[in-house]
């Protein structure tokens, strides 16, 4: 029996290469231009009418508007349309499709914010950018607590429709990205390199799985830029603007979370959050988000309750009363014996428990053996997970 985290999908559907929009190309040459940003841009191409006219004016002209000097220069002489066309090509080596801000296909909640990328590379669906969707973001180092909440409700809230968007990091990003997959609902990574490179490697696997169901990977990066520090507080802006709303769950004071819930709440955005014990540190962020405001979140409803109207239609009613109460749990209470039942009962979600103290715990009830057949049936089914050393918690 496969756990939620080996699920096999489908060997990934072919990536569309359609090429860009003429505007794309030119949108591209600008962003490659040295000192220009989106700003920039977007006033020279008001200036001239078009980013094509951009392309056709004399370096005085240019000069004119004011820009420096190396960025006149490169637009005149060509040296930016020869970078976009090199970058072009290095897209299509790479799989990855280049949209710009004044194509249709570009999200339009990602262009509602105050700075958004000139440039996308999209590698997967396209249409999923547009899709209603929540920001999940949070800690690299989470507890199994943070752990198991963030699969679940990356569960729960795909598997009603809504994209997972995160920054596939190791952590809470990478547990929601996961959580996603097992729902086979859809999300999108949204990158901190170039769209061609894998940070951290080891979700290699995982983008397939999201590729396959109908996700995306997305980066505003060119193609083979290295994860450098700087740049992913920079794609943080991204990650909430695209999304409908930001469900933090655990983040320290200080951290890249804490970048993107203000991002989130500079942009209008919801902020929701997952409260944790108060002695953690990796608590402080999502505490201090409630005490300041955000939704407190402990199952999805919370989350589904708070949507714009806009996106609730977008996705159709979902009775809030679940149907299904098992889904707004984070441990099912189910169990197929009376020896599995008292297992449950002696294990923690938050902190593990040995083998051994099980076997004492139990040695008038249980025989040693019948402990070790029900720890392996209830890991079977997913209610327990085991650790190195004989270690168990409760199951996400």
């Amino acid at each position: 029996m496969l756990t939620k985290h080996e699920i096999e999908t489908e060997p990934p559907a072919p990536i569309s290469l359609a090429a860009p929009s003429k505007a794309a190309s030119y949108w591209l040459a600008l962003s490659l231009t040295e000192g220009l940003g989106v700003t920039r841009i977007r006033k020279l191409i008001e200036h001239f009418g078009s980013p094509e006219n951009v392309f056709r004016a004399t370096l005085t002209e240019l000069e004119a508007t004011g820009m420096r000097a190396v960025s006149a220069q490169s637009l005149a002489t060509g040296k930016s349309m020869e970078l976009a066309h090199q970058e072009l090509e290095r897209a299509r080596e790479a799989r990855a499709r280049i949209i710009c801000l004044s194509d249709p296909e570009y999200p339009a909640r990602l262009k509602q914010i105050y700075d958004p990328p000139a440039i996308l590379f999209v590698k997967g669906s396209v249409d999923v950018l547009s899709q209603a969707g929540i920001a999940m973001v949070g800690t690299r180092h989470p507890t199994l607590y943070g752990s198991g909440m963030a699969e679940r409700l990356a569960t729960d809230l795909a598997a009603r429709g809504l994209v997972i968007f995160s920054g596939l990091a190791r952590g809470i990003d990478t547990l929601s990205h996961r959580g996603a997959v097992a729902a086979k609902g859809k999300t999108v990574a949204v990158l901190g390199t170039g769209i061609d490179v894998m940070y951290p490697k080891e979700n290699t696997r995982l983008t397939e799985q999201m590729l396959a169901l109908g996700g995306a990977l997305i980066s505003e990066f060119p193609v083979g830029t290295s994860p450098a520090p700087q740049n992913f507080p920079i794609r943080n802006r991204i990650i909430s603007g695209i999304s409908s709303g930001v469900l933090v769950v655990e983040a320290a004071e200080y951290s890249g979370t804490r970048i993107t819930s203000r991002c989130a709440l500079e942009q209008n955005r919801d902020v929701y959050a997952v409260p944790g014990n108060v002695t953690n540190k990796g608590s402080w962020g999502p505490n201090t988000l409630i005490k300041q405001g955000a939704k407190l979140v402990a199952t999805w409803e919370d989350v589904w309750e708070e949507l714009p109207t806009d996106v609730q239609l977008e996705l159709g009613s979902w009775q809030v009363e679940s149907s299904e109460p098992e889904t707004a749990s984070l441990f099912p209470d189910e169990v197929r014996s009376p020896h599995e039942s008292k297992i449950l009962r002696l294990l923690k979600a938050d902190e593990s428990t040995h083998i051994d103290e099980l076997v004492e715990a139990l040695e008038n009830e249980m025989s040693s053996s019948e402990i070790f057949a029900a720890l392996f049936e209830l890991e079977l089914s997913g209610k327990i997970r085991q650790l190195p050393g004989k270690n168990f918690v409760k199951g996400f």
